[in-house]
């Protein structure tokens, strides 16, 4: 372990002994970091980015494997490592983003021959195995030990990555060498990477251009490496598996006959008696600028000092939310504060290395993709970190003025492919009816929503929408639209009507706090379009031709309002065989099924429940979606479904489900996600639902079940006052996770949501709990909005309470989720 972590952990046990109760408790607080695991999801397709960055830091420090996941970089699935690279996303899906440059040591060459070091990546990776328990990693900081001797460990500042290599094993008389070489994760570099090495100081400098991971574009970064603590032997350049000491600089094309070419240089030290630092300072506009980036940022390559100042960093961030744990299994906590930490990871700062425009505005890359995002992620960081939510709202709307629309899906400095409607119109909703301003232009945040709804681009595979005249003429997306004003794929016609309705009914907010009456009713009344592909006597079987009970699904429609057809099963968890998304054959959801986006009307949920045949039948069809393993927790359409029994009055199953959800598809291990965490997607889920306030993104709502801990407190970065929740009768085990009554602010409170303002006031939320279910929350005028009004809720919980799972008292994993032939 550093220096500075053992420092800091001999000062923690002096002042417990030392002070007051109270230091004690400041100080638990303060140590918040104990309690991240960046290895949650480096496994079973998490994706996760678990090595060395600051909150939304461009430098991205870890070990690269050439794993088929290594969308985040490394795995812990067997893997070997390939290299050391200092760029990455988090969570993603598709093909692996970024990786760009990376590092590789070895002990030293046989016989000193620089050709008898292996250059290329497959063929280093058999000097890159190693085992899982040399891995470490905390919040600004990575760890792990090769097979082959040399360990490496790494730390950043916001431009910069910061190498120790110590060369274990290394024979006397030995020559380290460090190589750097050319490629990225996903090999996509094009023509004409160069690279250049000092043969005097052995400084490595160099710039590629590289294909985005899932978009059109194409980037270009630079780095600038800097070598300390070791005399520099030699140094050189090499092409594919040769190597020279004669030749110090290099352009090389992007590959023969297909095949990835490898290029890069080398440096090699006169002796491994000591550990030998490598800066590398990282710049999207030149070369100059990595090298000025390194040089300020880590003048000393003082690894302990900025491996203290990363960690303080994410302590500043993370410390704001404290817990009340006792009693509590310690992996629940680390659960909470991992999943916090991953919603810090993505978007990326990238202010100031911008190539594309330079406005004075903050820049933020890697939105990788806000129809993820919107849902939970931007939501808790509206509560959490309020300043980076505004530059990051700030980034949105100038991107809008340089590339002429709200991106969907952005990373790398390209347009991501966008992957149902335009969901920067909820981003932008959400963080304005929760008061954020911070310097944000809203006219112009306006504008950019209107846009979305009312112009089509020529190319809407990548932002905006497609379709809008059949939108608005027809009232939804119809099958093999008639559409010659833009190009996008013709497919999801289902899952755009839906998401268009919301992205509207969000507009229509903007609008009405803007005190455009006319639009805001406009919007309001597009928003109801969703009804236009409600086919009430729409049947659905199960692929043995049982029927599953429930009528009215929606279905595709033509331009000529006929009906098309889609087995609303298909796309969801228990569809094996279909693939379901960007393809041009693809069907007419995205990613999930005609049964999830049944659900999807967020800001009416009263007019789905009549449509539905009234609450009951509304929770029973909520339940099977659940219970049949229709619905997969591992995809972002699955998390409001889970408290949705809210809108019926019964928050109670929400409680359930959230508690059967977590911990059995979230756990602390590596493979403990269910799915790619999509940018802190996931982490977000995690931590609103054991918060015990989730949020309907787009509205002033969060829905209230019990947090999974005896208190949560939530101290507001900008107000300085800190919102309470607090459980009675809290129960570790979790038996009595049912709302009994509740008191706001010492007052009775029946309502099964709140607002924002619990946050920016410092409200205090008292629950007291029981093991059954109770009436609280139930009544309709509880009930959280909804723009048609609730009917057929006559005594709702009486009417339904025989629907509540039964057992044992603790619900935890008692749904059985069958397989179907």
């Amino acid at each position: 372990m550093v220096q500075s972590r053992a420092l800091f952990n001999w000062l923690l046990a002096l002042r417990l002994l030392c002070n007051s109760p109270t230091d004690a408790q400041e100080i638990r607080e303060f140590n918040v970091l104990q309690y991240v695991d960046q290895l949650i999801g480096a496994s079973n397709g998490g994706n996760v980015f678990p090595g060395a960055t600051l909150p939304y830091g461009m430098a991205k420090a870890v070990a690269d494997t050439n794993s088929g996941s290594n969308q985040g970089g490394f795995t812990l699935d067997g893997a070997p490592v390939t290299g050391f690279s200092m760029l990455h996303d988090s969570g993603t899906g598709g093909s692996p983003s970024l990786g760009n440059f990376p590092l590789f040591p070895y002990n030293g060459c046989a016989d000193d021959d620089v050709n008898r070091c292996p250059f290329p990546k497959k063929t280093r990776a058999s000097f890159g195995k190693f085992d899982n328990q040399t891995v470490k990693a905390q919040p600004g900081y990575f760890d792990i030990t090769l097979q082959s001797g040399p360990r490496v460990e790494m730390t950043v500042t916001q431009h910069t990555a910061l190498f120790r290599f110590t060369f274990h094993g290394a024979a006397a008389g030995s020559k380290p060498l460090i190589l750097q070489d050319l490629s990225d994760l996903s090999d996509s570099r094009q023509d004409n990477g160069t690279i250049k090495v000092d043969p005097k100081t052995g400084r490595i400098t160099g710039n590629a251009v590289f294909v985005s991971s899932f978009g059109q574009g194409r980037y270009k970064p630079y780095f600038c490496t800097d070598f300390s603590g070791a005399d520099v032997y030699d140094s050189g350049i090499f092409a594919d598996s040769r190597a020279s000491t004669d030749i110090h600089e290099l352009t090389i094309s992007r590959s023969i006959n297909g095949y990835p070419l490898p290029g890069g240089a080398f440096v090699r030290f006169a002796s491994g008696d000591k550990p030998v630092y490598a800066r590398v300072g990282l710049s999207f506009i030149s070369t100059e600028q990595a090298c000025a980036n390194a040089a300020r940022e880590m003048a000393q390559f003082d690894f302990d000092k900025h491996f203290s100042d990363a960690q303080a960093a994410w302590r500043a961030k993370l410390s704001p939310i404290t817990v009340e744990s006792k009693g509590v299994d310690a992996s629940f906590v680390t659960n909470f504060y991992s999943g916090i930490y991953r919603t810090m990871v993505n978007p990326q700062n990238y202010t100031d290395e911008n190539p594309l425009w330079q406005d004075g505005q903050p820049y933020f890359d890697s939105f990788y993709c806000i129809w993820d995002l919107f849902r939970s992620q931007f939501p808790f960081l509206t509560v959490l970190d309020p300043t980076a939510v505004a530059q990051m709202i700030r980034s949105l709307i100038s991107t809008y003025e340089h590339d002429g629309w709200l991106p969907d899906c952005r990373m790398s400095f390209s347009r991501g492919y966008t992957q149902g409607g335009s969901n920067a119109d909820n981003v932008l909703t959400d963080a304005y009816i929760k008061g954020i301003r911070g310097g944000i232009d809203w006219n112009k945040g306006y504008e950019a929503v209107k846009k979305d709804a009312e112009v089509e681009p020529f190319d809407w595979c990548c932002r905006g929408r497609g379709g809008i005249d059949s939108w608005k003429r027809l009232g939804y997306v119809p099958v093999q639209d008639f559409d010659y004003k833009g190009f996008g794929t013709l497919t999801r016609t289902i899952s755009r009507t839906v998401e268009y309705a919301y992205n509207d009914f969000c507009i229509s907010q903007m609008a009405k706090g803007l005190g455009s009456k006319s639009e805001q009713e406009k919007y309001i009344a597009s928003s109801g379009n969703w009804q236009n592909l409600y086919k009430a006597d729409q049947k659905s079987l199960f692929p043995n031709q049982t029927d599953t009970g429930f009528t009215g699904f929606f279905q595709p429609r033509y331009l000529n309002k006929t009906w098309g057809y889609q087995d609303p099963l298909k796309c969801s968890n228990t569809d094996s065989q279909s693939v379901c998304s960007l393809q041009n054959s693809g069907p007419e959801t995205f990613e999930s099924s005609i049964w999830e986006y049944g659900f999807f009307v967020p800001h009416d949920q009263a007019r789905l429940i009549a449509l539905y045949g009234g609450p009951e039948r509304f929770v029973k069809r909520l339940d099977f979606l659940h219970n049949q393993g229709i619905t997969y927790i591992g995809n972002e359409p699955a998390f409001l479904t889970v408290f949705q029994y809210h809108y019926a009055g019964r928050p109670a199953l929400s409680a359930l489900r959230s508690h059967f959800y977590i911990p059995k598809f979230f756990s602390t291990r590596p493979d403990g996600l269910p799915g790619n965490d999509d940018s802190g997607a996931m982490g977000s889920f995690v931590a609103f639902s054991m918060m015990g306030l989730f949020p309907n993104p787009g509205q002033n709502v969060y829905l209230i079940t019990p947090p999974f801990f005896e208190s949560v407190k939530v101290k507001h970065p900008l107000t300085g006052k800190t919102a309470t929740i607090r459980n009675i009768n809290f129960d570790p085990s979790y038996k009595n996770i049912y709302i009994q009554n509740a008191t706001l602010n010492g007052k009775p409170y029946t309502k099964n949501w709140i607002g924002h303002s619990f946050f920016t006031e410092g409200q205090e939320l008292i629950l007291s709990l029981g093991s059954q279910e109770s009436a609280w929350g139930t009544a309709v005028k509880d009930l959280p909005p909804s723009l048609s009004p609730y009917t057929g809720f006559n005594n709702t919980y009486n009417q339904t309470a025989a629907l509540m799972p039964r057992g044992n008292g603790n619900y935890r994993g008692e749904f059985r989720l069958p397989h179907f032939s």
